[in-house]
Order: structure tokens, then sequence, then C-alpha cells
């Protein structure tokens, strides 16, 4: 093998070791790997200052910031809170409503926040519910943690990791629910039935609530009305993108754009609370794996996978989806999406359809990041609001019912995907 390959795969390693052992913050430790690609490729004529500037995808962040924006315009308006107080209202005090509530606002909210606002915003409405009801907030805590990993599987704009592949893959909005809509429903109402089956026993008695109205909570209804305009907008653009003549990241800039001119927030502040940590640790990372690209050693990677998965879709198929699901429990979901996605853009099908390889790799990065409180910034968040609350949640007991949900969905998911595409014998 090449020293300069080397050289290329042991900067990819120490950016994942550094990454997944949080030695440093994610984004420095991607940057820090961003400079060593660009000194040692331009240093060994691996590729030139030109081409270097193009392994950042500019349309992938465009997206990401785009709807991070609009996203954030709607948390202020209060718009995601009062789901979660209807969804206390509609359990009427029963634990057992309240759970299932939670559980799907959890993973409703998730289909359009990313995972960490998601959580956040499900960490307050929980912990909140907990307290008036005087309920042991970890069985909640914990199933929403869960949830949120999981909701958001069937869209463009439901995890950094499904904006990675949509983009590489050149996956629509109305594509990623044609593919994967009927299955993030089946794994909700599956994974929702296991969650309730462990702890049942946890989740307290009957009590009667208090009386309230959640669109009480909304201080400006003006600003209300306009989030969920924008919001309700920017979903329906995706869906009729392909009459649009535009991407996906025209669509998430320009409703950014209008979503601060209608809603009149001060900017400043907006841009304030995105989650520019992910933005840089992708941007970094990218550059980190177009330098690998330029090597060949994705594609001959990428090769030997699949010649060791065997000829066909099948094999292929179920690999992909269990070998990068296995991986996300240990590594971040966005860094074996942006590894992942041009090893399988690289590699040739034989003319075949690549789309189940594409929705496996989808469900892969999707499901295995609630496996281990170290999975994910989802759980690594989760544990901390349950730590700040006096309550500490043991590494076997969360990867218990983690592992338990997380085999349980991608056995499901194996079996989907082979009855959704036709698989058998292919």
């Amino acid at each position: 093998m090449d020293a300069t390959i080397v050289i290329f795969i042991l900067i990819y390693l120490l950016t994942i070791l550094i990454s997944t052992t949080e030695l440093t913050p994610l984004s420095v430790a991607a940057l820090s790997g961003a400079l060593l690609t660009a000194w040692f490729g331009i240093q060994y004529k691996v590729f030139t200052y030109e081409e270097a500037l193009g392994f950042v995808d500019v349309r992938l962040l465009a997206l990401l910031i785009g709807t991070m924006v609009v996203v954030e315009i709607a948390k202020r308006s209060g718009l995601f809170r009062v789901l979660a107080l209807y969804a206390v209202k509609f359990s009427g005090g029963n634990p057992a409503k309240l759970f299932v509530s939670v559980c799907i606002v959890s993973a409703f909210v998730s289909m359009f926040l990313s995972d960490p606002m998601a959580m956040l915003l499900m960490a307050a409405a929980t912990v909140t519910i907990a307290k008036v009801l005087k309920y042991d907030p970890t069985p909640y805590f914990l199933s929403a943690t869960i949830m949120v990993n999981l909701g958001g599987i069937s869209t463009l704009i439901g995890s950094v990791s499904n904006m990675i592949i949509g983009m590489e893959a050149n996956i629509s909005f109305t594509e990623f629910l044609n593919y994967l809509l009927v299955c993030e429903i089946m794994l909700w109402a599956l994974t929702i039935f296991v969650l309730y089956i462990i702890f049942k026993p946890k989740l307290g008695e009957k009590k009667t609530l208090p009386e309230y109205k959640p669109l009480e909570s909304i201080t400006n209804r003006t600003l209300f009305y306009k989030s969920a305009f924008i919001l309700v907008l920017l979903v329906f653009l995706f869906l009729a993108l392909e009459n649009l003549g535009v991407g996906p990241e025209g669509v998430a800039v320009g409703c950014a754009i209008l979503g601060l001119i209608l809603s009149k927030l001060d900017p400043a502040e907006i841009f304030r609370e995105l989650d520019w940590e992910t933005v840089f640790f992708i941007a970094g990372f990218m550059f980190i794996v177009g330098g690998l690209e330029k090597t060949q050693i994705l594609t001959d990677i990428s090769t030997w996978l699949f010649q060791m998965a065997g000829p066909g879709l099948f094999n292929s198929t179920l690999m992909t989806l269990w070998f990068s699901g296995i991986a996300s429990t240990v590594v971040s979901n966005v860094a074996i999406a942006l590894t992942f996605a041009p090893m399988i853009g690289a590699h040739a099908f034989s003319g075949l359809n690549s789309s189940p390889v594409w929705s496996a790799l989808i469900l892969g990065t999707n499901l295995g990041g609630a496996t281990t409180p170290f999975s994910g910034s989802v759980c690594v968040m989760a544990i901390g609001a349950l730590r700040r609350e006096g309550i500490s949640v043991k590494f076997g007991d969360f990867a218990k019912v983690g592992l338990i949900t997380t085999i349980i969905q991608l056995s499901f998911s194996s079996l989907y995907l082979i009855a959704r595409f036709g698989l058998i014998g292919v």
C-alpha cells in the first residue's frame, strides 16, 4: 500500500478516534483532520489546491443551514412546545397513553428538527410532565431518546445523515417518503410496543391532570402562525421539487430568508442558536473523505466489501444495512454517512437498481445511533439532562434497552427491504 494512502487512512482513523472519545469538540477534530489532509494532499501532489476547494459540498451545507434557520424560528414561536403539551393533554393522566404520546411526539418532532434540537425540546417537556405528575422520568426520557433517534428516517431533512445520503444519491424528498415512510411507521409502532413492554412496571399510576389549554402558552400568536406557515411551506416545496427546477438547498435557503423577513426576529440571535458544531464537523469531515476519494482507496474498499457480500442486490443491501448500523453504534452516524455514501456511489451495480442499497444505508445510519449512552449526541444529551435532575442511568441499563431495540429494528428493516424491493433471488 502506498505511503500516501497510509497517511490519509491514519488521518481519517485519528479523526474518528478523537471524535468518539471527545478529546476535543467534534468540529475541531474534523477541521484538524481536514487541515492535515490538505497539507499532505497538496505536498504529495495527490490533488491540487483548486481540486481541494471542491471537496466540501456547499449545496449540502446550504440545505442544512437553511433548514436549521426555519426550525429555529418555529422553535422560538413555541410551535413544538404546543405539540408536546397537547400530547400530555391527550393522555388524560393515563400513564400508558402518556407514554405512547411522548414517544409519538418525540419521533414526529424529530422529522423536522435536528436530533439534538428535538432532544432538548423533549427533555424539557418530559421533565416538566414527570414533575407535574410525580412520575419517574427515566422510562419516559429514555424512550423519548430512542424515538427521537428513530424519527425522521423517511424524510430528507429528518437527520443530518439523511441530508448527506440524499444529496450524494440524488434522492428527492418524495423518493425518501416512497421508499421508507411505510417502514418508519411500522418501526414506530414496533419500537413503542417493545419499549412499553420493557418499561410498563415503571410508568406510574393514573393521575388527574390540571386544567390547561396548550395554545394559551403561546406568547406571540403572530409569530406562531407565521412560523407554522413557513414550516408547512418548506415541506410542501420539498414535495413539489420536481416541478420547481431547483435543488432542495434552494428551497431551504429561500424559506429561511422568507422566515427571517416574516418573523422580524433578530437574525443575529437566530444565527447564534444554530448548530454550527455540526456544520463545521460535516465540512471538515467531507474534506477528509474527499482526500481519501482522491487516493482511490474508497473505491477499492467498496469493491472489496461488495465482492465479499457476493453478487446481487440481496447481499449488498443487507451487508450495507447491518454494517452501517453496527458501525453507527460506536461512530457518529454523520461520519458513517459521509464515508459510506461515496463508497456506494463509486460501486457499479451492473445496471441494477441501487435504491435498496441507499435505503439500507439510510436505515443503518439512523438506527444504530441509540444503542449505548455514547452512540450519538442525542444519547449523551439525554443522560446529561437526567443527571442534572439528580437521576443517574447506568451504562448497562441504557445499553440493554438500546441493544434490544436496535437489533429488533435492524431485523425488521431487513425484512422490509427484502419485501419492498423484491430482493429474493436478486
